[in-house]
């Protein structure tokens, strides 16, 4: 996945590697050069901080998920073919286990560090739901990928303490909760549509379809210049 043909993914195959080692704590953007042979001035074009390591990281599984998704059958559904992505996902994690268990073990004790990942957590989640045909417009998007985000969370802890070859506990924690999820959702969704078909009976005729000009549709301009006809 993380090839040598660009300095940035380099630098971040050379933290993952100390971070195993060492810890995440232990790892600096010195040492990461003397082990690439990279200057710092080449690191500081790719990154910021450290957590953009994290991140590059992130975006480099996603790609590689996302590239390995087959053709969904027409009978499966959005929420087999999510399982089926989380899955890979974590296959090809797989190489980088013990340094993401050193990594997340470091960033429990750094809350604040651990933040900057959410925005880029939630953009994985998405693509996620992408590549699982899930809907992702209207107001149950967010909704969508918050719960996939809290999902993969929970499903992230099992898989690091799961030695199993098949990950049998991972994939029966994955698909409990999406189980669970999928229901929720649907019973949220139901109660947002009821809220809102509830609250547009207190509004005013004809408020929802207006032209143009500000004036409901289903309003009829009235007097002797209404229309052509009644000259």
């Amino acid at each position: 996945m993380l090839d040598d043909f660009s300095n940035r993914n380099r630098a971040i195959r050379a933290a993952f590697e100390l971070a195993a080692e060492r810890g995440w704590d232990q790892v600096s953007f010195t040492e990461i050069a003397e082990r690439t042979g990279l200057s710092l001035a080449d690191l500081r074009r790719e990154f910021t901080c450290k957590t953009d390591l994290l991140k590059g990281f992130q975006a480099e599984v996603d790609a590689e998920v996302l590239a390995k998704m087959k053709p969904a059958a027409e009978e499966q559904k959005p929420r087999d073919r999510l399982f089926d992505l989380v899955m890979t996902r974590f296959e090809v994690m797989a190489p980088y286990k013990q340094a993401l268990d050193r990594i997340h073990a470091g960033l429990r004790c750094r809350p604040g560090e651990a933040a900057k990942l959410f925005c880029s957590t939630l953009a994985s989640q998405y693509w996620m739901l992408a590549g699982a045909g899930a809907k992702l417009n209207g107001p149950g998007t967010g909704l969508r990928v918050a719960g996939l985000t809290a999902i993969y969370g929970k499903v992230f802890h099992v898989w690091l303490e799961d030695d199993s070859p098949g990950l049998d506990r991972t994939m029966a924690a994955l698909d409990r909760r999406l189980q669970l999820g999928e229901q929720r959702l649907a019973s949220m969704e139901t109660m947002c549509g009821d809220l809102c078909s509830f609250a547009c009976g207190f509004l005013p005729r004809g408020w929802k379809r207006r032209g143009r000009g500000g004036r409901s549709a289903e309003q009829t301009p009235e007097g002797p210049s209404a229309s052509p006809a009644s000259a």
